[in-house]
């Protein structure tokens, strides 16, 4: 499990140009931020590049994190994010989107990673899970496209056939309930 507290000392560190604390910092956050973006990108190579960039881009804005804004893995994935979605707008006339329903073989970073982890990994997967249920389906559907498919808000207004505010809406009630839900 990545402990807050310290990611938020590497931060610091990385801010102040501690090549070790970058290391470190990689170390600690690369297999959750490179899960984000295979599932973002669906593809291993696509995904690789985009974490080079998203660890270029942390070495170089270090000093923006802000601890009292949020967790620094969420600043982390949220890099990683808009990472994924500058690569996409470049090679999205290349992308291939499996057919809905078609699995994927994906292996991951961090093939070490221990029983533990993976069971407190798990267990908060089927927590999420379980507050995802718990969402509309407009919700549902507008968060999983957004957070986990890399869709803008425009392409979720047409891709849903709904109105742009309306789209925003549900992808900001959704995360607050599910906020909720995670918190409680």
């Amino acid at each position: 499990m990545v402990d807050a507290a310290h990611l938020t000392q590497l931060l610091a560190a990385t801010a102040a140009g501690d090549q070790r604390a970058f290391r470190e910092l990689y170390d600690a956050s690369s297999s959750h931020l490179f899960g984000l973006l295979i599932r973002m990108l669906k593809r291993r190579d696509w995904a690789e590049e985009a974490l080079q960039d998203c660890f270029i881009k942390v070495w170089q804005k270090a000093e923006t994190y802000a601890p009292d804004k949020g967790a620094p893995l969420t600043w982390l994935m949220t890099v990683a994010r808009y990472r994924a979605l500058d690569l996409l707008r470049v090679k999205r006339p290349e992308v291939e989107m499996p057919e809905e329903g078609e699995e994927q073989s994906l292996a991951f970073a961090d093939e070490t990673q221990s029983p533990e982890d993976g069971a407190i990994e798990s267990e908060g997967i089927g927590r999420l899970d379980d507050c995802m249920k718990g969402l509309q389906e407009e919700q549902r559907q507008s968060v999983l496209l957004a957070y986990y498919e890399g869709y803008t808000h425009h392409e979720l207004a047409e891709r849903l056939n709904a109105p742009l505010g309306t789209v925003k809406s549900w992808v900001r009630r959704g995360l607050s309930r599910l906020r909720e839900c995670l918190e409680s």
